[in-house]
């Protein structure tokens, strides 16, 4: 199974989770399964104080598995590890038609960039990023040099993921 990439990036508070939720929604309606990848640029922690695998991490063990009947997960720490590539990331998930990353403005996937009117930090990515094959905004752009979807049209731009990926031609 080839493996298909996807980006939405954005400044902070663009809406790339809003709509990467959406797409995941609409994509896997259409009968796609669906991976995503989210960069996220701050310490995060998907364990709980007092949980046993929070214990587990935070006695040393390097990586912590969490099965149940319903999912698992496993986390991994760094400690003295440099961030893995998204490559490196991409070859640990199970196979799917489709993998969503959101973030990873610097990475050469195709990407949707997501713009908003209320709260813009940062200039347009489009002018410097030609990975940038779409922008989906909540306000008019005039002078844009790629496609150009509102905000919440979804379909379309489910439409355009799946030419552009080659998931439908």
């Amino acid at each position: 199974m080839t493996t298909r990439l996807f980006g939405i990036t954005g400044w902070k508070n663009s809406g790339k989770t809003t709509l990467t939720v959406k797409l995941v929604t609409e994509l896997t309606r259409r009968g796609w399964k669906v991976s995503t990848i989210k960069h996220a640029h701050h310490d995060f922690d998907i364990d709980k104080e007092g949980t046993d695998s929070y214990r587990h991490r935070k006695a040393g063990a390097g990586e912590v598995a969490i099965v149940s009947g319903r999912r698992w997960a496993v986390m991994h720490e760094l400690t003295n590890e440099a961030e893995p590539s998204l490559a490196t990331i991409v070859e640990r998930l199970s196979p799917c038609d489709l993998i969503l990353i959101e973030g990873y403005k610097r990475e050469g996937h195709k990407k949707i960039e997501t713009r908003r009117q209320e709260g813009r930090s940062g200039e347009p990515l489009t002018a410097g990023d030609p990975t940038i094959v779409a922008v989906a905004s909540d306000h008019a752009l005039n002078d844009e040099t790629v496609p150009v979807f509102e905000l919440d049209d979804v379909n379309g731009l489910a439409d355009m993921i799946e030419r552009e990926t080659g998931l439908r031609v």
